[in-house]
């Protein structure tokens, strides 16, 4: 079992759930955007789901902090290691949570499938940054590739809505 102080724990899933939470800005704000303006009587209406979006960020965090429960429990050290774990278990959980929903939803698939693949990079990528901590990056190198990797998905979403891949939000 791999030694850590409180502190760097906390620091390490604080660090991969803000990046799992750029990635998402990416994923639901460009990517996926086209998904969420079809009137759909599965989805909220965008004010309202905007209101909800800390719920689901609350959501990452448990997830995130499960994953590092589980790396560290395993013993999994390396950027590509904790990916791999974390892509795996992103896969599992989010495969489940998105056939769950279609047994008993009318979310579209290609919306289903969007959410089961974005999903598990974001836990991949969560699980790299917690394995890179594992593997003993500092963590003030771990923080400056996690905010240039925010800041790459924030600058990626504004591109894509200038170019008009996905529409920008409108708020009511």
């Amino acid at each position: 079992m791999m030694d850590g102080s409180r502190g760097k724990i906390l620091s390490t899933v604080a660090a991969a759930w803000v990046l799992s939470l750029g990635v998402d800005v990416l994923l639901h704000g460009g990517i996926l955007a086209r998904q969420y303006v079809v009137p759909s009587p599965f989805l909220l209406d965008p004010p309202e789901a905007f209101r909800r979006i800390p719920y689901g960020y609350l959501a990452f965090l448990i997830l995130t902090a499960a994953l590092c429960w589980l790396i560290r429990r395993l013993d999994v050290r390396g950027a590509m290691a904790g990916f791999r774990y974390g892509a795996a278990a992103g896969i599992v959980v989010w495969g489940a949570m998105v056939i769950g929903l279609y047994s008993i939803s009318t979310a579209t698939v290609p919306l289903l499938a969007g959410w089961w693949l974005g999903q598990a990079i974001e836990l991949g990528l969560a699980g790299a940054v917690i394995g890179a901590s594992a593997a003993g990056m500092r963590h003030r190198r771990l923080w400056t590739l996690v905010a240039l990797a925010v800041i790459g998905c924030v600058a990626a979403t504004v591109a894509l809505q200038t170019i008009g891949w996905a529409p920008a939000m409108k708020m009511n």
